[in-house]
């Protein structure tokens, strides 16, 4: 087995922390768990699989990812998260490579992404490549609070994927529990100083579901495909009327928590 240290982050997984745990091992010999601040078993229970667990207030995607590699021991690391399996074709696929000789910085891995038991490749779910394993030394997820990816001009694409159980059915494709996407993306627009109108969260939301449906491959994907562009555009449409919200009302404004990314 080679050197990779395997990081996940966490809030409130006991459902799924130790299958996730135990994916991982099929790779890696040091897992690490980012926990923020779970009110559930998440930690006992990923101590318990003999992973290493170090407690952070979260502070944004991208910038959750990172806490681990200032605890990771090997050079390489691969992201999990922990509604994410690594497939055992992944796992003897990374096996099969010479880690410490490869010229590559990084490698790209595809997701299959699930609603329920149903595999979904509507809206460019599939094959969604994303650098999962990297050299700590040469890259990191980028340090920003939503959409954070690892950038790498020198990676390769593996052939095999993670298995990702993205919502357990189609009423968290528009609600996930403890997840206000929207908000959040609001939170960071107004942040950055972004300026919204009475047109803009019509005009994005209408953009967001004519892009995922006719071009991103929705029409295809049946009622899950039609499902997914309508929430992804209602999650655009929100975050624009939020940010508009935002500037108009001051005591909107005033109750907003902009410390807590959700």
């Amino acid at each position: 087995m080679n050197h990779i240290t395997g990081i996940i982050t966490t809030l409130n997984e006991e459902h799924n922390i130790e299958v996730c745990i135990k994916s991982l091992q099929l790779i890696c010999d040091e897992i690490i768990v980012v926990d923020s601040l779970s009110a559930d078993k998440t930690h006992e229970l990923a101590k318990a699989c003999g992973a290493k667990v170090y407690l952070q207030s979260y502070l944004g995607d991208g910038i959750q990812k990172n806490v681990g590699l200032a605890h990771a021991t090997n050079t390489w690391v691969f992201s999990l998260d922990a509604d994410e399996r690594i497939s055992p074709e992944l796992a003897k696929e990374i096996n099969a490579i010479d880690i410490e000789n490869t010229p590559y910085d990084a490698f790209a891995v595809k997701r299959k992404n699930f609603i329920g038991s149903r595999w979904v490749k509507a809206c460019h779910w599939y094959p969604d490549y994303l650098v999962r394993l990297y050299r700590k030394d040469k890259t990191r997820f980028t340090e920003v609070k939503q959409h954070a990816h690892v950038p790498s001009n020198n990676k390769k694409k593996l052939s095999n994927a993670i298995i990702h159980y993205r919502y357990n059915n189609i009423g968290e494709v528009f609600a996930k529990p403890e997840r206000n996407y929207s908000s959040r993306g609001a939170k960071i627009l107004y942040i950055k100083g972004k300026k919204a109108n009475a047109f803009s969260p019509v005009l994005h939301g209408s953009l967001a579901f004519l892009s995922n449906y006719f071009f991103r491959g929705g029409i295809l994907g049946g009622i899950d495909g039609l499902s997914l562009s309508i929430a992804i555009a209602q999650n655009s449409y929100l975050k624009y009327a939020k940010l508009l919200e935002f500037q108009r009302d001051p005591k909107v404004l005033e109750n907003e928590n902009f410390d807590a990314v959700w």
